[in-house]
C-alpha cells in the first residue's frame, strides 16, 4: 500500500495487535478513500500482490460506498494466500478524510511510518461489527 501510495488506514486484527491486544488475524483490513486516483493506486497495489477477488461483491466503487467490504486473496510469492479486505464506509464511523486526520501513526521495524485507524474509531468499528453479527437484520 505504501509503495503505491494508497490512501489507506490499517484496521481489524492487525491494527488490534499494534494497539497491544493479543488478537490473531489471518487477514489484513484497510479503510480506503474511494477517489478515482486512490482506487487506481489500490488497483496497482493489488496487481503487484497478484490479488484476486474471492467473494461477493465485486471490486466496484458502488459497493464500497454502500459499506460493503471487498475481499481479495494474494498470489504473489511473498504474500501467497494472504487475504486483504478493503472498506471505505463503516457504520457509525466518520468519513475517510476525518478518519485520516485523526489517525494513529506507528513506526514499523524498518523505521518507516504506517497509519492505523485511531483507537476510538477502531473501538467503534469493532463494536458495530459485533452488533451487526449478533443481529444480522442490521447489516448495511
Amino acid at each position: 500500500m505504501r509503495t503505491h501510495r494508497v490512501r489507506a488506514l490499517l484496521m481489524g486484527g492487525q491494527a488490534c495487535v499494534s494497539y497491544g491486544a493479543a488478537e490473531f488475524s489471518r487477514d489484513v483490513d484497510f479503510a480506503i478513500l474511494t477517489s478515482p486516483a486512490n482506487l487506481g493506486a489500490l488497483r496497482k497495489a493489488l496487481r503487484a500482490l497478484a490479488a484476486e477477488v474471492i467473494a461477493v461483491p465485486p471490486f466496484e466503487v458502488k459497493y464500497l460506498r454502500k459499506g460493503h467490504a471487498v475481499h481479495f486473496r494474494c498470489h504473489d510469492s511473498q504474500a501467497e494466500g494472504l487475504r486483504v479486505d478493503v472498506m471505505s464506509r463503516m457504520r457509525r464511523v466518520a468519513s475517510f478524510e476525518t478518519l485520516r486526520r485523526r489517525r494513529t501513526t506507528v513506526e514499523l521495524p524498518d523505521g518507516s511510518p504506517f497509519d492505523l485507524l485511531s483507537l476510538p474509531y477502531f473501538v467503534r468499528v469493532k463494536k458495530s461489527t459485533r452488533q451487526r453479527l449478533a443481529n444480522p437484520s442490521h447489516a448495511p
